[in-house]
């Protein structure tokens, strides 16, 4: 069976998907599926009748059978600076056709040499070409840093396909080189770690909530059909299942009922506590609901704390409110102007339950 707990790094953000701001630079072969599959948010999904004119449909990545000397590689750029705590490579469906084996590399480079990456032109039934190769060799990526050694892969079966593997170095990286030895196919791959910024000017108001700023979810109370690390992403959502929603409480009463300022008289809450990427004050937040029409929260409240520690080992952690409790509406952004005092961790309580896709909380830096 699917492995039920997944390792304590897969809470920390993701930085390889779409979403987050990830993008495919280089792959040595594209001929059945691109790569740019492989980062995909969606869940991978299986089509037992799709063919197209080179082969089986794959959602994935996925190479020819080879044919001519070496092994397929490709290179992605992560959505910022990052130092790398662990990998999930996902062979959901390669079952005869997946990766033996992989391992992977990791550089930080700098503005020159990544203007050395060829522009990516993405189509399937294609290859590198010769003029592509040397412009990649120039980066000797195959001395970058190895992170992860040649390891084996598991088949995509249900309990076999989520291969997950943990990351020790220390080192902050721009970029991955991802080798498939010697070819085949690979559903998904997402790398987990913490954001690496540079400080922002002084003065400068920033997003002190994104993930890019190097902010971090560090608990919650549920995460039924969405994390809420998914609200700290750069980008807007595209869908529910890129948010944050919990599971409807069993304690709701069986009539509502409304209090004086429109909010609900509705029992319980679900929280989640986020670390900033900088300490700051905040002077404004965006609630985004964007599509949850039929399940947002009735409300929101947002307060800060400024923490010498991880808040897990505070003895008494002292709340301040930034947000007062506010009535939410459906497929919304929400904003509001604040004054926070200096923060480091912020905890947004939605009541009773429901789903926000995004939030936003910009500010100034306060060191």
């Amino acid at each position: 069976m699917i492995e039920k707990i997944a390792p304590a790094f897969t809470e920390l953000g993701e930085f390889a998907s779409v979403s987050a701001g990830g993008s495919v630079c280089f792959a040595t072969d594209d001929f059945f599926a691109t790569c740019e599959n492989m980062i995909a948010d969606s869940e991978p999904v299986f089509l037992a009748d799709k063919y197209t004119e080179l082969g089986k449909w794959m959602d994935g990545w996925e190479t020819r059978r080879k044919r001519v000397a070496g092994h397929d590689w490709c290179v992605l750029k992560l959505a910022t600076k990052c130092v790398i705590r662990g990998f999930l490579i996902d062979t959901a469906f390669f079952t005869g056709n997946y990766a033996p084996k992989y391992s992977i590399q990791a550089a930080c480079l700098t503005p020159t040499e990544e203007s050395l990456i060829p522009e990516r032109d993405t189509c399937m039934g294609s290859a590198c070409s010769v003029n592509e190769m040397e412009a990649m060799n120039q980066l000797n990526s195959h001395k970058w840093d190895e992170i992860v050694p040649v390891t084996a892969l598991r088949p995509g079966y249900e309990d076999t396909r989520l291969n997950y593997q943990k990351v020790l170095s220390d080192e902050a990286y721009t970029h991955i080189r991802v080798n498939i030895y010697p070819d085949g196919g690979i559903a998904r791959l997402r790398v987990y770690g913490e954001a690496k910024p540079e400080p922002p000017l002084p003065h400068h108001m920033v997003d002190l909530l994104s993930l890019l700023s190097g902010a971090t979810c560090q608990g919650y109370s549920d995460a039924h059909y969405g994390h809420p690390r998914n609200i700290i992403k750069p980008c807007r959502s595209q869908c529910m299942a890129d948010g944050w929603e919990t599971a409807r409480k069993l304690d709701r009463p069986q009539v509502i009922e409304a209090n004086e300022d429109g909010t609900c008289k509705l029992p319980g809450e679900e929280w989640a506590i986020f670390k900033l990427g900088f300490p700051g004050r905040i002077k404004e937040l965006c609630v985004d609901t964007a599509h949850f029409k039929g399940n947002f929260p009735d409300s929101v409240k947002i307060e800060g704390a400024r923490l010498s520690h991880d808040w897990t080992t505070e003895s008494a952690v002292r709340w301040t409110t930034i947000l007062r409790p506010s009535k939410l509406s459906a497929h919304a952004e929400h904003w509001y102007t604040c004054e926070s005092e200096p923060a480091t961790h912020i905890k947004v309580t939605m009541a009773p339950d429901g789903g926000i896709s995004r939030i936003r909380a910009f500010g100034l830096v306060d060191f």
